[in-house]
């Protein structure tokens, strides 16, 4: 069989077997079911793409909904910081006062523990609403919680330790309200 033949057979077949394709005709109950099946497949893909839109709104509604608790919860948590910043000012001064105050005056005496008194008690309500004093006297010098104030030379401490407190600092709950001003060590040249 030559190539001219082998060519001329192909087509041959190709074209039976187009005509055998366009002879299948479908009954009216398969094109129903081809139809069927078609709208079927259609209707799953949109429920996958609603199920998918569903879980992400769903998802984005629980983060919403944690977000708003916990800026309500830090709400709570600080909503004293800018009252408890107000009222450092009258702690300094009540601490100000004691170190001027002569305790061996008699005269003084009496005023000394009712300002002592005082500022325990002005002390002790901050403390219960969450606010603690820092004092970092011979510590090591913490830039987060210290505002260096001066730098000194020192041989009896170690360096960057503090050696005096100007102003104490304060935080409520953790977050800070007010840097303690201390004066910092530094080795000696």
């Amino acid at each position: 069989m030559s190539e001219q033949d082998k060519v001329q057979t192909e087509q041959q077949q190709a074209a039976e077997a187009a005509a055998e394709q366009e002879v299948v005709e479908l009954t009216p109950e398969q094109e129903l079911i081809a139809k069927l099946d078609a709208e079927l497949q259609q209707a799953k893909a949109q429920l996958a793409e609603q199920h998918d839109l569903m879980l992400r709104i769903k998802a984005e509604a629980d983060n919403s909904r944690r977000r708003s608790a916990m800026d309500v919860e830090k709400a709570h948590k600080f909503a004293l910081e800018r009252f408890a910043g107000d009222l450092l000012p009258v702690v300094d001064n009540l601490e100000r006062a004691l170190t001027f105050l002569n305790r061996e005056d008699e005269n003084q005496k009496a005023l000394g523990e009712g300002v002592d008194l005082t500022l325990k008690g002005l002390l002790d309500t901050l403390s219960k609403n969450g606010v603690q004093q820092i004092d970092p006297q011979g510590q090591p010098f913490n830039p987060e919680f210290h505002q260096a104030m001066s730098i000194q030379p020192s041989a009896d401490v170690a360096p960057n330790t503090v050696t005096f407190v100007m102003q104490k600092g304060y935080e409520l709950n953790g977050r800070l309200v007010r840097p303690a001003m201390v004066g910092v060590s530094k080795a000696v040249e």
